[in-house]
């Protein structure tokens, strides 16, 4: 029987995505894992894998097809023995087909990870007394004596697959949950509702200007942000940061590691300074579960890059574990893969707490936007000298950075924010601390 190949949700975010270019034409076979074709989603550019072996009977989505939804048909396999003229047998895509377009979801990004997975075994589907199972299954089934009929299919509507009777199933679990996420996140493209598109035109009819569509990163940040600042109970905490004593400190390092080719950033100091406070307050290392709250063990921290139309949150799992040169080569790699949408989705989704640094752009202070379901974001600015009043009590001049620390007040009441950010500021002016 003709197997629908499904749109796949990529990302537990993803509603729709654009089928950017095919890898394979009809009437081409096909193997279980050959790369397909590649989605972009509104974060990435993913590989898209078949499940099945066959052959391409019928391309139903073009190259550069955008807003194709998750579900939706985008190809036909046949089978070993099936022609064109069976493609009319096909069933009609359904609410019970979202599993099997998880099931696709074994791409990789590429990046180039591990292959992920097909989805947990489910009941095989069947007419009467009928299995359905893949030609090569059938005939492993037959070499070994087993009884499909005793299987579960991990295939499109439980269809036995070579995994099945192969027992290569252990990559099962992750992209099983894909479909059903997907189908309960919030709409990407809702936009609030005044004022209208056509009311904004009309504003500016006569005057010259380019209309420039959103693409599914800017829908999503619209959508996204919009939703965490009317939803979110934001407060900030703001302090200033004395940052002679680590630039002094970074400076002896990066001639240390010069022979490495590892040089820190002020940055790294930042990401290492919130992992650490986060595990002295453990209480502020927690998320916003709807009707919980999460309390992290390991400090995952997020840190905003910015990319050409939006930008991505790559998360540091572990950071507190890691030294400044490992957090340091982790985030350019990150950072550049970001840069070319090549990320895949569990690099960048997860984390406690974000830090946001225009510092490097000449902002000295701004408010960020806490991005669910995040506890908090540090916003941090440039350092720039200023008179200061020393220890000894003598005016000064010192290099100083200016913090702001958005709370999510659902998770971090004022008093732990403020111990989070004092712990914070505490290992960014005694550095060596840091690496003790």
């Amino acid at each position: 029987m003709p197997i629908e190949i499904l749109m796949p949700a990529l990302s537990p975010t993803m509603e729709e995505g654009t089928l950017a270019k095919w890898l394979v034409k009809e009437g081409d076979s096909v193997q279980s894992g050959d790369i397909l074709c590649e989605i972009e989603t509104d974060k990435a550019t993913m590989e898209f894998e078949a499940v099945d072996e066959g052959t391409i009977g019928r391309i139903l989505v073009p190259d550069g097809s955008e807003g194709v939804t998750v579900n939706t048909a985008i190809a036909v396999l046949l089978e070993d023995g099936e022609s064109e003229s069976d493609i009319g047998a096909a069933p009609a895509p359904s609410a019970q087909a979202a599993p099997a377009a998880t099931a696709g979801a074994e791409a990789a990004p590429s990046g180039g990870s591990d292959k992920p997975a097909a989805p947990a075994p489910a009941a095989p589907a069947r007419d009467g007394s009928r299995v359905f199972a893949s030609p090569l299954a059938r005939r492993i089934a037959a070499d070994k004596g087993l009884d499909l009929a005793q299987i579960a299919g991990s295939g499109p509507k439980g269809r036995i697959v070579k995994a099945d009777v192969t027992g290569d199933v252990k990559t099962a679990a992750p992209a099983a949950k894909a479909a059903p996420a997907a189908a309960t996140a919030p709409a990407a493209a809702a936009m609030p509702a005044s004022p209208s598109a056509d009311m904004v035109a009309r504003a500016y009819e006569g005057r010259e200007y380019e209309e420039i569509a959103l693409n599914g990163m800017r829908k999503t940040i619209a959508a996204r942000l919009t939703e965490a600042k009317q939803t979110v109970p934001h407060f900030y905490l703001r302090r200033e940061i004395k940052l002679d004593a680590l630039l002094a400190f970074r400076s002896q390092l990066n001639k240390q590691l010069e022979a490495r080719g590892v040089k820190l950033s002020v940055n790294d100091f930042i990401i290492k300074a919130c992992a650490l406070a986060l595990q002295a307050v453990p209480t502020a290392n927690a998320v916003w579960a709807g009707d919980r709250v999460l309390q992290m063990k390991a400090s995952d921290v997020a840190v905003a890059v910015a990319i050409e139309g939006g930008l991505f949150t790559p998360v540091l799992q572990d950071a507190e574990q890691k030294s400044l040169s490992s957090l340091s080569t982790e985030m350019k790699d990150l950072a550049a893969r970001a840069r070319d949408r090549k990320l895949a989705p569990h690099e960048y989704l997860g984390g406690s707490f974000a830090i946001s640094n225009l510092g490097m752009m000449g902002i000295e202070n701004f408010d960020a936007i806490v991005n669910p379901p995040h506890a908090g974001i540090l916003a941090v600015g440039a350092g720039v000298k200023k008179p200061v009043v020393n220890a000894e009590g003598e005016l000064a001049i010192a290099t100083v950075m200016s913090v702001t620390m958005s709370v999510d007040h659902r998770v971090i009441d004022g008093a732990l924010g403020a111990e989070l950010l004092k712990h914070i500021v505490d290992n960014l002016e005694n550095p060596m601390a840091m690496l003790a």
